[in-house]
């Protein structure tokens, strides 16, 4: 009794999207920012679980608890409003300046959420920078590295993985900001929502505002990475790969 058709899913969305797009900078800075600690949060938990276990797919089991905080507090993930405020601006709803908007002030508050708590849980799994013997802090910079100076060393073949990976990526993070409207109840919408995430983030794909904390903290520990080799050869191309199958 508590499905949702989906007739009825998509009404949702535009009025999901409308609600977004009307939102103050104040409420999409404090909204962004909590999201990206709360999906940095869950990086770090998956991680922890993959070096527990040596199975990484343990880690992609365990990554959706960070999306489902998200999406059941009603903070704003960009990732997902690549898709909902679209289906607004498609139905008439919302302005295209809104819209953009939006994601620019969005992306902001994830940038100051995700670096907070990168500069945090650097400053803990370090001990204050008394220590360099946690594996976590092998396993950040390994993944920071593989995110940006992997996809340089490919020159343009680098940008285009990146961008196709984070198509792969959103098409999943959008899905599943959708499969949490189709269930009236707390238990079906985590359940619903929980699916494409897994799948996204099991198969190594790009989100952008997850490397918005994996690869600052990854450069905080001393990865080989510049600032321009995050937003070149990663942020850049994978927010907007993001965008694109969001969109679309």
């Amino acid at each position: 009794m508590s499905y949702v058709s989906p007739e009825d899913v998509v009404e949702n969305m535009i009025k999901a999207g409308q609600a977004k797009a009307k939102l103050p900078v104040k409420d999409l800075l404090l909204r962004g920012a909590l999201a990206g600690v709360f999906l940095g949060y869950a990086t770090t938990l998956a991680f922890t679980a993959s070096l527990q276990t040596q199975l990484p797919i343990v880690g992609a089991l365990i990554f959706p608890v960070g999306f489902v905080m998200v999406i059941l507090l009603g903070l704003e993930l960009v990732t997902g409003n690549f898709a909902l405020i679209p289906t607004a601006l498609f139905s008439g709803k919302v302005k295209i300046n809104n819209m953009f908007l939006n994601w620019f002030w969005v992306i902001v508050g994830h940038l100051i959420g995700s670096i907070f708590y990168a500069l945090l849980f650097v400053l803990a799994i370090t001990n204050f920078g008394h220590t360099n013997e946690n594996p976590m802090i092998e396993e950040l910079i390994k993944v920071a590295e593989f995110k940006t100076i992997a996809y340089k060393s490919m020159g343009m073949d680098g940008v285009f993985t990146a961008f196709i990976k984070a198509i792969l990526c959103n098409w999943m993070v959008a899905l599943g900001a959708v499969m949490a409207m189709t269930s009236q109840s707390t238990t079906g919408k985590i359940a619903a929502m929980w699916l494409p995430i897994l799948i996204f983030f099991g198969q190594g794909f790009e989100h952008a505002v997850v490397n918005m904390f994996v690869i600052p903290a990854g450069m905080m520990l001393g990865a080989n990475v510049s600032f321009s080799d995050w937003w070149l050869w990663n942020q850049l191309p994978v927010t907007f790969g993001n965008l694109t199958s969001g969109f679309f």
